[in-house]
């Protein structure tokens, strides 16, 4: 859990930051930063040493210690409702009228942890990507008891701090990047399952084919520019294929057993699992060369 103290600083940004029981994670990926690419005044990279940065930094082995005097706190606890409502109530314990929550979750609406309570109103989804450090995109999802007051906060927050904050108008399971996500993987272990591609082609066609435009365009623009009248002409042309396509699957069953062992297997004669720590500092590396050459193509 995090939280940002009041204090007297000009921006958000400047705010102290104190963590709750996750401290140790936040110094390596400071340090990992500092280490391949320096202190470097751009998009996702450190203005200042680590150890300036660390200094703003505290563990706290109690939450009435991490939240004293607290204008911010984001929540990252197990994705569990009856977890969060505790947790939501333990904090309402020690509420000062002032303080704004979000939370972590990746699917569950707040309604489902913080309705009824006090500080509902101050309560709001503010899903990061893994990992946050690299990844802009934020989700801020109010629940119907959120404040504008507090959504407008949590729109400033996440601009301060350099994160693309987007705005999902309605609770809905899953918000809005894992329905997306959802729906792509859907598909993939289903063409796994049916023996039409492996899982390492599925990887293949999603970082050098999907991936390669999306990481910079989105679905959308992708689209307007592959068609000679635009969006509109694309759907016109494209989407009797696609509602075919959809139409050919239920996607009823939950995957199997047998599928996840037979995907596990692919992935793991590529990638064993004591490989696994290995292979996400080099996942981080390439998100932050990624950044690097996004801020350098937008200056």
């Amino acid at each position: 859990m995090t939280t940002t103290k009041r204090n007297n600083a000009p921006s958000f940004a400047l705010a102290q930051g104190y963590y709750y029981e996750n401290g140790c994670t936040i110094a390596s990926k400071v340090h990992l930063t500092e280490r391949n690419y320096g202190t470097r005044r751009t998009f996702f990279f450190l203005c200042e040493p680590a150890a300036e940065v660390m200094a703003r930094i505290k563990s706290c082995n109690s939450l009435v210690a991490a939240i004293d005097g607290a204008t911010y706190v984001q929540e990252s606890i197990l994705e569990k409702v009856d977890l969060k409502r505790e947790l939501m109530e333990r904090l309402q314990g020690q509420d000062d009228g002032r303080r704004i929550v979000g939370s972590s979750t990746s699917g569950i609406p707040a309604s489902q942890f913080a309705h009824g309570l006090g500080i509902a109103p101050r309560v709001i989804i503010v899903h990061p990507v893994n990992p946050p450090s690299l990844v802009p995109l934020v989700e801020l999802v109010p629940s119907p008891d959120t404040s504008a007051q507090t959504l407008e906060f949590a729109r400033e927050l996440m601009a301060a701090v350099r994160q693309t904050a987007i705005t999902v108008n309605k609770e809905i399971e899953g918000f809005v990047l894992n329905r997306l996500q959802a729906v792509l993987l859907r598909e993939a272990w289903a063409l796994v399952e049916d023996g039409i591609v492996s899982a390492d082609d599925i990887d293949k066609t999603v970082r050098d084919g999907l991936g390669w435009r999306w990481s910079f365009m989105g679905p959308f623009e992708t689209i307007h520019l592959n068609a000679v009248g635009g969006v509109a002409d694309y759907a016109l042309r494209l989407g009797p294929l696609y509602q075919r396509i959809a139409a050919s699957r239920t996607h009823e069953a939950p995957w199997g057993e047998e599928l996840i062992a037979r995907v596990e297997e692919q992935i793991r004669a590529k990638l064993p699992l004591d490989r696994l720590m290995q292979r996400c500092q080099w996942r981080d590396l390439q998100l932050m060369a990624f950044a690097r050459y996004r801020a350098e193509i937008a200056e």
